[in-house]
């Protein structure tokens, strides 16, 4: 697998971010740039990571397509398609997004809507006009798993790919935003491998974290965390990664705020993988 994550640190333009990328031991990342980017710009970035044989792995979306204000839903649509078009002109498999909310709790909040038959209709409905205007033959569209928004589990992802029915659209996966009750985390091995074994074929990029519950007398709390500060286990979590993912398949760790968060949580998947005898 291609391990890697985000390069985090100050950097003005390609040359700092070459710098990072090689002390960063990356070799899969996420898009520096958008579809705003300078193309000369978008060039440089990608003559970098070739030279040093590192995958860009995901463009990053992260709009609400489904945002209360007219304005601003129509706006996270036009750069869901133009973030998907430079995707699919560069040859980078995954464009990433969450579905979508309704709700006034934030771009990406809980809200009950999030689970009405009429949110699930307009998520197909948005999906399929994505794909359908930009017509991608080398990127994937996908949907970020959450906790409190579909696709929150395995099944309910599955069900998604059929309803969506468009070749292109794949899985993104992160089993991490699917443990979002205490029988899932309490179960996670198992839960793992189930994400891993049904959405394998689908899956174009995948983000590894980790999970810790507090119990809190009658109820719990769960939290996102980097891997080797929660409970599950890693090695574990890799061998379901090998199983079912091709060998050169991009592994990401995301959410940390600085560059040596980053080589912390990169060195603790490194030492799990090497327990596991798995290559990186």
């Amino acid at each position: 697998m291609r391990l890697g994550g985000t390069i985090a640190g100050r950097y003005a333009g390609p040359g700092e971010w070459e710098r990072l990328l090689v002390a960063s031991k990356f070799r899969a990342v996420t898009a520096p740039f958008t579809c705003h980017t300078p193309r000369d710009e978008v060039r440089a970035y990608c003559e970098i990571a070739k030279k040093h044989d590192v995958v860009i792995a995901e463009v990053g979306v992260w709009k609400n397509v489904f945002n209360p204000d007219p304005a601003k839903a129509a706006a996270a649509m036009a750069y869901a398609k133009g973030q998907l078009a430079l995707a699919d002109e560069l040859g980078i498999a995954c464009c990433v997004n969450i579905a979508g909310t309704a709700g006034s709790a934030g771009w990406d909040g809980a809200d009950e809507s999030n689970y009405t038959k009429e949110t699930y209709e307009r998520i197909v409905a948005s999906v399929r006009e994505i794909l359908d205007d930009v017509k991608p033959t080398r990127s994937w569209y996908c949907l970020e798993p959450m906790p409190w928004m579909v696709p929150d589990g395995p099944e309910e992802y599955l069900k998604l790919i059929r309803d969506i029915d468009r070749p292109m659209f794949g899985a993104h996966m992160d089993f991490v935003n699917m443990i979002n009750s205490p029988r899932r985390y309490l179960c996670a091995d198992e839960f793992v491998e189930e994400c891993f074994a049904k959405l394998g074929p689908y899956i174009k990029s995948t983000h590894i974290k980790d999970s810790h519950m507090d119990r809190m007398k009658l109820t719990t709390v769960l939290t996102e965390c980097s891997p080797g500060e929660g409970e599950l286990d890693i090695e574990k979590v890799l061998r379901s990664i090998e199983r079912h993912l091709p060998a050169d398949a991009p592994v990401l760790l995301e959410h940390m705020e600085t560059f040596e968060e980053y080589q912390t949580a990169y060195e603790a998947v490194a030492a799990a993988a090497g327990r596991a005898g798995i290559a990186i």
